[in-house]
């Protein structure tokens, strides 16, 4: 094999290498983000009732997820009800005192959170603390 030939080959080797590690990064970011910015048809980087109708999930639970009660889901919105929901681990829709354990976040606020002292932090629970911290 000539000089020039192996020379060769081993740029495109380095070149394909390198694209193929940029499409990776380029759609984990895409997987990290990229559900909010497709749904968000008018770029106000919120995502409408309307808009939510493009996903089942956040259409199904828009009311839930929609905290403050503006309408709109913002990212922090967003963020926090996919916490929750990872935080749930026995799928009950509450999350106890242990599943909390696992996020620090929960597990520091959980007796601000659980209003009625019973070692359960209820939907209800975790949406009215949403709210107050919006609005505080």
């Amino acid at each position: 094999m000539n000089t020039t030939f192996k020379h060769v080959t081993h740029i495109a080797l380095v070149a394909a290498l390198s694209m193929a590690a940029a499409s990776s990064f380029a759609q984990a970011e895409q997987g990290k983000h990229g559900g909010m910015r497709k749904l968000d048809a008018n770029k106000d980087k919120l995502i409408s009732r309307e808009e939510a109708k493009a996903s089942p999930m956040l259409s199904k639970n828009f009311d839930a997820i929609d905290t403050n009660k503006d309408g709109q889901l913002s990212r922090d919105e967003l963020k926090a009800h996919h916490q929750a929901t990872k935080a749930d681990q026995d799928g009950d829709g509450n999350i106890s005192r242990a599943e909390a354990a696992k996020k620090p976040h929960l597990a520091k606020n959980f007796d601000k959170i659980d209003t009625n002292r019973d070692g359960i932090l209820t939907p209800a629970e975790r949406k009215a603390w949403m709210g107050k911290r919006k609005q505080g």
